[in-house]
């Protein structure tokens, strides 16, 4: 398994194309719900290559004055390799250089290595949001001050 990886800046279908891949993804979002989000409002999306393989990605925009991490995965085959963090890395840098004064995000309670992976990168539970649903559906919203 390769341990070098490059993250530049990408685009909509990449992550569109790399989220259809990602199991945890259930109907994944497609390319309009991707421009009606982006445009119009600063955005960044991140692609992660591993020999010229797009691998991962991560994307985020300005909502209600924060910068909001909205979506984000790594193939399988390629995660514990550092890649989740550096992509997080990049995307918290570029959020303090546009002067964001924290950045936001949303999981589902299910995702616990979502969470734990948040909670060792500074992040704190400002809220629960409930669902009609199983426990396992809630959604967790954390907040890192930057």
């Amino acid at each position: 398994m390769p341990d070098r990886f490059e993250i530049a800046q990408g685009d909509i279908e990449t992550v569109v194309a790399l989220s259809q891949q990602i199991p945890e993804f259930i109907n994944p979002h497609g390319a309009a719900e991707y421009y009606k989000r982006l445009t119009g409002v600063p955005h960044l999306i991140l692609i992660a290559f591993v020999e010229n393989q797009s691998v991962g990605f991560k994307v985020g925009y300005e909502r209600e004055g924060n910068f909001y991490s909205w979506m984000g995965g790594i193939l399988a085959d390629f995660r514990r390799l550092g890649i989740a963090q550096a992509l997080a890395d990049v995307q918290e840098t570029w959020a303090k250089e546009h002067g964001y004064p924290a950045i936001t995000f949303k999981t589902r309670n299910s995702h616990k290595s979502m969470l734990l992976f948040a909670l060792k990168n500074g992040f704190h539970i400002i809220s629960v949001e409930a669902k009609e649903t199983l426990a396992e559906e809630y959604r967790i919203v954390l907040q890192k001050i930057l």
